[in-house]
């Protein structure tokens, strides 16, 4: 398993259990794909494990948001602990006080 989630107020949560690689990739974007096809929620958040998420944990989103505007389903899309993401070789974000 992947992906965990958990339905909260008609709020689909998913969480990826560990960042993806090449050979993950395709198994996480199924599960995501078959948890929210069995729950058809009215929104979806995405939490992946790591503020900078792989290329293909990158991938699996794409996929995700692809199958969510499909169905009409806003999908949101959070680090951990709901810090900003970062795009794989860029700069972290600046810390202000």
């Amino acid at each position: 398993m992947l992906v965990s989630h958990a339905l909260k107020d008609g709020v689909l949560h998913l969480r990826l259990l560990r960042e993806l690689d090449v050979t993950s990739r395709a198994a996480a974007a199924l599960e995501i794909e078959a948890i929210v096809s069995a729950y058809r929620p009215g929104r979806v958040l995405l939490e992946f494990p790591t503020p900078s998420p792989s290329p293909a944990s990158f991938s699996a989103l794409a996929r995700a948001r692809r199958m969510c505007a499909s169905l009409g389903i806003a999908l949101a899309v959070s680090g951990p602990g709901s810090v900003p993401l970062q795009a794989p070789g860029s700069a972290p974000p600046a810390m202000t006080a």
